[in-house]
């Protein structure tokens, strides 16, 4: 870990502290996704919601991701990357304990919302800090596992469904999500901004350059970054509630998607060694195909088994394809538009994240099965593979600037 940490442009201090912070927010923001999934089981009981109506829940709250994440990249570079990671903690934190007293479907959607927004804000200017804080030969590898947080969130998620819910309650679990609040008063005190913002803090935000003379990258980034949060929404948050329909009980399919969930972990580790063996665009290629392969494998499983291994297999590569994805889409473009630039191609993915768990939920209702529901997923995968080797470069030995 010294390697990865050595030589960072703004020292290996200031990135040690850039890093733990980003990744700690990283890890709250995932662990609240992660219990959207589980507390979808426990509404649909508590509230009597119907399949669409849980699908539906999970849509507003990626409504307000893609929001966050255009406005957040926007604003990373209009003001700087600190103050606004600062700022999305705060804003996801509150809404998330707020989330623990909704009284009704109504205000839940609402602050499922605000709490997107805050999320989605965060996702992009976190990695574009970290980016710009890691030393060249490694800052791939220090993304990718700037990402893995991801998977220790969705660990603790299912380890506060499974140990947390059923005794005392979902709201008990979703008033966790106060934590980033906590972490946020820390950020204000002890991490720095990024030193590419400090060198040119007063710069003017070409928009118009991601379509004119960063066009090529523009078009492959928002592909892949659809196809990926169309697929990693639309299956991950109905995971449980799958499992639950196949005849497992609650606490089964909760423990069952803990046991996915462990596969994420080597997935991430797997993708940040190979982002620098392979480079970033065949690594994304290889993981993405491979996602598509499990996804099929999944949506036409029969025996717990099987479940088992292709829905742990399918962590291991999704999850893998993200942190690849995360490590290589700051580097398409120059320091004054990477916030927006980021940004932008995640608010786009978002609108993959939004249609997805909402269409999943109308599909189940109209009584179609998990095999071609999967099998759409592996399809929206392999286009955005196609995408990728097409339009997409190679950033691996890309300066940061």
């Amino acid at each position: 870990m010294n390697q990865v940490f050595a030589a960072a442009p703004g020292g290996k201090r200031e990135l040690n502290k850039v890093f733990w912070a980003a990744g700690f927010g990283w890890m709250f923001d995932a662990m609240d996704v992660g219990l959207l999934s589980f507390i979808l089981v426990a509404l649909r009981k508590e509230w009597g919601l119907t399949a669409q109506e849980a699908g539906l829940l999970g849509t507003f709250n990626l409504v307000g991701m893609a929001v966050g994440a255009v406005l957040g990249g926007y604003l990373a570079d209009r003001f700087g990357r600190r103050p606004v990671f600062l700022l999305t903690l705060v804003v996801f934190g509150a809404f998330s304990f707020g989330s623990a007293f909704a009284g009704g479907f109504g205000i839940m959607l609402a602050l499922r919302f605000l709490m997107g927004v805050g999320l989605g804000a965060e996702l992009p200017v976190a990695s574009t800090l970290v980016s710009e804080f890691a030393p060249a030969a490694t800052r791939g590898r220090m993304v990718v596992l700037l990402e893995s947080f991801w998977a220790a969130g969705w660990i603790l998620a299912a380890v506060l469904a499974y140990f947390v819910i059923p005794p005392y309650g979902w709201r008990v679990a979703v008033a966790v999500g106060a934590l980033p609040i906590v972490l946020a008063l820390w950020i204000r005190r002890k991490v720095p901004e990024s030193p590419h913002y400090r060198r040119e803090p007063e710069r003017r935000i070409r928009i118009r350059e991601l379509f004119t003379s960063y066009k090529r990258e523009t078009i492959a980034l928002w592909a892949v970054w659809f196809a990926i949060a169309f697929s990693y929404y639309g299956m991950f948050l109905w995971l449980p509630s799958v499992l639950v329909d196949k005849g497992f009980t609650m606490i089964q399919s909760f423990r069952y998607v803990l046991l996915m969930t462990l596969a994420q972990l080597p997935g991430y580790f797997a993708a940040s060694y190979l982002v620098e063996k392979w480079g970033r665009k065949a690594t994304l290629a290889v993981f993405l195909i491979a996602s598509g392969a499990m996804a099929l494998g999944f949506g036409f499983s029969q025996s717990t088994g099987t479940l088992l291994l292709t829905g742990a297999l399918l962590s291991f590569f999704n999850l893998g394809a993200w942190g690849a994805l995360y490590a290589y889409t700051p580097e398409n473009y120059p320091a004054p538009i990477r916030g927006a630039g980021a940004g932008f191609a995640a608010g786009f993915g978002r609108i993959g994240s939004v249609i997805a768990p909402y269409l999943v939920g109308v599909l189940v209702q109209g009584h179609v099965g998990y095999a071609p529901i999967f099998s759409l997923f592996t399809a929206v995968l392999l286009i955005g593979t196609v995408m990728l080797l097409v339009y997409g470069v190679e950033t691996k030995a890309r300066e940061s600037g």
